[in-house]
């Protein structure tokens, strides 16, 4: 949700940020701006896209300066507006120039609005940031990083922020906590971004901020230090992201591509930790917790919706493979009730971007509880990955679409290995855990195999695309593909969908008969059935009015080969009406807010 971008160094600004906000745009916005300094404090904003942005910019003859900040904001406080979009800038009247860019939200910034205007303070929008910025012009004397480490003390709530200053032509000042920020390291410049896409185009060399740590930055050197001033040393990383990864490379849309990526991702979510010849599988984020979660109990595992829908999954994969008792919950209950967790509880929390605002707070309930903790996420360095006690990446490469796909995948192969490792030093034997490695292995063919059908979904989709109300429906293992279905299906074109029939995942596993029988059921009410159906199954294309074949693979691991008729069906549909398929309306990629 919301994006930053900031720049300080030797080159004009403002290419640089108006590129790293377009290359965030799949974070979900509403307005976007930048601000630069030159001989002083320059600001555009507007509501829309990046593009409307980079007009304005031209029109009004540009936005010189090599030091500026930019954001792409999702209203949370205050109306879609001109006037309320970031950058925002403390009160003119004060006369230093501050202006700061903002994710996540300000908790007490009511009580801080109205203490600062009982000091002389007038405000002009009605968001959060304003007061924040306000406060740091407050307690500006000449040092902004003491001003936005004093500023900061005072605030309740989740940000990332970036400040810069017309009195400190040479400084830029950026914090954190709770909401992600990275601090690319070039030759006698600096990049910050919420995410490294917005980065790896001029250095691959970054640290992630620490939560609770500012950083001040000049062209040639950096501090970092807590609110308290005690000095932090950061771990700079190359960042696990090539440029080609995130262009669309001849796909039409970020969401058709990453559609079509998931064999090779998943062959790279394999490679190097399953030895077929051995039926062994090595996931070294484990390593060090092998008594632990040969003890576990219990496995409550946690996310938020496509994470949810995989750990709905998981929980299925554990249960059959690894024989443990496992449930799953939604993140963002977790902690507003008195969850049990006793001895022996693992706490699985599965996220793509591993900084969801929900997931990380019931990360720390968990831990609070004494619950050994895991994770399964995909951005390498991420608050999840560090703050679990073991987990394992997805490494699926970076997903650009705001509608999930191959993390899904991603998320349900690393599951079903998580399952499988626990379950063969339980009680499974090599001989089984090495016939179902040989099934993972040959997934990433079935799902080329299935995207091959791509036209005739198409074609489904179009047949059907008028239709205002779509209903799915699964059972056992299929039961998430169902909701997960019908999510893409909302998100991207519209549809109003639920997890209940028309579109039915009807292959050949143990709840066969009884799907069988609810198609049936539709049939006689004079519904249209479409079926995902296993390949050479003559019942089920007998009886539905469009069924789409998928190659026959063990039930536990049919996930990962019914869900992508689904994704295609959702693309297609949204496509064939007209949808923004990479950017729907009124959703972000990361959710950084409660």
């Amino acid at each position: 949700m919301c994006g930053i971008v900031a720049y300080i160094g030797k080159r004009e600004c403002a290419p640089i940020l108006i590129e790293g906000l377009k290359r965030l745009e799949y974070r979900g916005y509403d307005s976007a701006g930048i601000a630069a300094i030159d001989g002083g404090l320059k600001r555009e904003r507007c509501v829309g896209r990046v593009a409307a942005l980079e007009q304005k910019i031209e029109e009004l003859g540009g936005c010189e300066g090599t030091l500026g900040i930019a954001h792409t904001r999702w209203a949370t406080h205050g109306a879609v507006t001109d006037n309320n979009a970031h950058p925002h800038r403390d009160d003119e009247a004060m006369g230093h120039g501050i202006a700061i860019v903002h994710n996540g939200i300000i908790e007490n910034y009511s009580s801080l609005r109205t203490w600062l205007t009982g000091h002389g303070h007038t405000f002009r929008t009605e968001t959060d940031t304003e007061v924040l910025a306000h406060l740091i012009g407050h307690l500006y004397k000449g040092d902004l990083m003491a001003a936005v480490q004093g500023a900061l003390k005072q605030v309740t709530g989740a940000y990332a922020i970036a400040a810069i200053c017309e009195k400190e032509k040479d400084t830029l000042v950026v914090a954190r906590k709770g909401s992600p920020l990275i601090v690319g390291v070039g030759d006698d410049e600096y990049v910050v971004a919420s995410d490294g896409s917005a980065i790896v185009a001029h250095t691959k060399q970054a640290f992630t901020l620490a939560d609770g740590c500012v950083a001040k930055l000049t062209r040639d050197a950096f501090k970092t230090a807590t609110l308290d001033d005690t000095p932090w040393t950061p771990e700079i990383r190359e960042l696990d992201i090539d440029l080609a990864q995130i262009e669309l490379g001849g796909f039409d849309h970020y969401m058709a591509k990453e559609i079509h990526e998931q064999p090779a991702s998943l062959r790279t979510t394999l490679r190097g930790r399953v030895d077929l010849a051995s039926g062994e599988i090595v996931l070294g984020g484990l390593t060090g917790f092998e008594r632990e979660l040969n003890r576990a109990r219990r496995v409550i595992v946690m996310g938020q919706g496509t994470a949810l829908h995989a750990g709905m999954v998981a929980r299925f994969l554990l249960e059959d493979l690894a024989k443990i008792h496992a449930e799953h919950d939604f993140a963002s209950e977790f902690r507003y009730r008195n969850p049990i967790v006793d001895e022996g509880t693992i706490a699985l929390f599965i996220s793509q971007s591993g900084e969801t605002a929900d997931t990380l707070a019931a990360l720390g309930e968990s831990k609070r509880r004494g619950a050994t903790t895991l994770g399964i996420v995909n951005v390498v360095g991420s608050t999840i990955a560090r703050e679990t006690d073991a987990g394992v990446y997805l490494r699926v490469g970076p997903e650009i679409g705001v509608a999930s796909t191959k993390a899904f995948t991603g998320q349900v192969m690393v599951a079903a290995m998580v399952a499988l490792w626990m379950g063969r030093r339980r009680f499974l034997s090599q001989d089984v855990v090495k016939t179902y490695l040989e099934a993972m292995y040959a997934i990433p063919a079935a799902i080329e195999h299935t995207l091959l059908a791509s036209d005739q979904v198409r074609a489904i989709a179009s047949r059907y695309v008028d239709r205002e109300n779509w209903l799915f429906l699964g059972r056992g293992v299929n039961y998430p593909v169902a909701l997960e279905g019908p999510l893409k299906l909302k998100k991207n074109s519209y549809i109003h969908a639920e997890g209940m029939p028309v579109v039915f995942i009807a292959t050949k596993n143990s709840q066969y008969e009884k799907v069988l029988s609810n198609i049936q059921e539709v049939r006689s009410r004079g519904g249209h059935v479409i079926a995902v159906a296993t390949e050479g199954d003559d019942h089920v294309a007998g009886v539905a009015q469009e069924t789409i074949f998928v190659p026959d693979v063990p039930e536990a691991l049919q996930p990962l080969v019914t869900v992508v008729p689904l994704q295609l069906l959702a693309y297609h549909a949204a496509v064939l009406r007209g949808k923004d398929v990479d950017k729907p309306r009124n959703l972000a990629k990361s959710v950084t807010v409660e």
